[in-house]
């Protein structure tokens, strides 16, 4: 392991824990423990796992015009966030691509923000570019970040604050956990229930101890992070969207409020909202979808999309052999007029054509608590 790795505040813990670590933006992360990707992911579906992202970016906006500060630079709906709600956001480029997707969540006094660990420094430049003279941008680099995913978390942090109880999906607040002054939300990656839980660093192993305790948690690394977000159809930056696809392309029209929107009383003001407003008014050329495989053989992030006439239709972002839903899974961009529902495609693959069928995201049904 380079020695210019980064290392999380749990780093001694997951090798304790015989992680197989790899390098992941610039972090040295646990990609999975002994009993492996697959004994992970099922135990998230099942029970609760245990996910370390504290390579993730933490930040805080603090000043009376932060809200409308920061809808200058995201098609959402700040200033009318309540206090204990959270919202999913992304920053746009002047041709409306995807800069980085991102939560945020209204504090009594501050927004809080978590974004992907890849875009962190180039997210708090872009802050600090065009609204750091009107709000205070404060990086939290002391502060660890747990995700505890699944059916049973709710079980578990109960036993330290019974209180967590009462959050429903999308809400968060601060709670004390395990001697930690914590701030919770009931949110995930997984398409589970479950809990993000922003600790500071210094109470993060004693914490992660407490978790690791409860009967129904046990760890999981970065591996079945991400076949159980590509089960629920979520998206990874820098793969199924990046700086020059739109959300209107990605399928994320759903982020972007009413207020927002054209005919809305704070609609456009954001980079790029030109283009995004064309896109939603006449359609995009190229539309995120679901594939599943009608061959148990996964299908590869950059595998050629073809039609039945050798006409090239796109390309696949992300793909896995599902271990939840037990066939191959994928997300792709194609041409528009081929992404309709049940379709058949075909996946190049070491210079095969696999058969596969245009399908509804996501693969197995969200599991949050409303």
């Amino acid at each position: 392991m380079s020695a210019e790795l980064l290392k999380t505040p749990l780093h001694d813990l997951h090798l304790e824990l015989g992680a197989k670590m790899v390098e992941f933006a610039g972090y040295s992360m646990p990609v999975n423990y002994p009993t492996g990707i697959l004994a992970e992911h099922r135990h998230c579906r099942d029970f609760a796992a245990l996910f370390d992202v504290s390579h993730m970016g933490q930040l805080q906006l603090r000043g009376d015009d932060a809200a409308r500060a920061l809808e200058t630079l995201v098609p959402m709906d700040v200033i009318d966030l309540a206090v204990g709600k959270q919202r999913y956001a992304f920053f746009t480029n002047a041709s409306g691509g995807l800069l980085d997707d991102l939560m945020m969540t209204r504090r009594s006094d501050h927004l809080f923000l978590i974004v992907n660990a890849a875009c962190k420094a180039a997210d708090i430049r872009h802050l600090m570019t065009h609204i750091g003279h009107r709000c205070t941008i404060v990086p939290l680099p002391d502060r660890a970040l747990f995700a505890l995913q699944g059916p049973q978390a709710v079980t578990a942090l109960s036993r330290l604050n019974a209180d967590v109880a009462g959050l429903t999906f999308m809400t968060g607040g601060d709670f004390h956990l395990d001697g930690a002054e914590c701030f919770v939300t009931r949110s995930g990656y997984t398409g589970e229930d479950g809990f993000e839980i922003s600790v500071p660093a210094e109470h993060a192993v004693s914490l992660a101890h407490a978790l690791l305790r409860q009967p129904e948690v046990k760890p999981a690394g970065l591996g079945a992070r991400d076949t159980l977000r590509l089960e629920a159809g979520l998206c990874l930056y820098g793969h199924d969207i990046n700086e020059t696809t739109t959300p209107v392309e990605a399928g994320l029209t759903w982020a972007i409020q009413k207020v927002r929107r054209p005919g809305g009383a704070r609609a456009g003001g954001y980079p790029g909202a030109a283009a995004i407003e064309r896109q939603l008014a006449t359609g995009p050329t190229i539309k995120r979808v679901g594939l599943t495989g009608l061959e148990r053989i996964p299908v590869r992030e950059g595998a050629q999309i073809y039609d039945g006439h050798n006409r090239k239709l796109g390309h696949v972002t992300s793909g896995t052999l599902g271990p939840t839903v037990f066939e191959p899974v994928a997300m792709a961009y194609l041409a528009a007029n081929h992404a309709i529902s049940h379709h058949e495609v075909y996946a190049e693959v070491r210079g095969k054509r696999l058969p596969m069928r245009v399908a509804a995201m996501p693969f197995t049904p969200h599991r949050y608590h409303r």
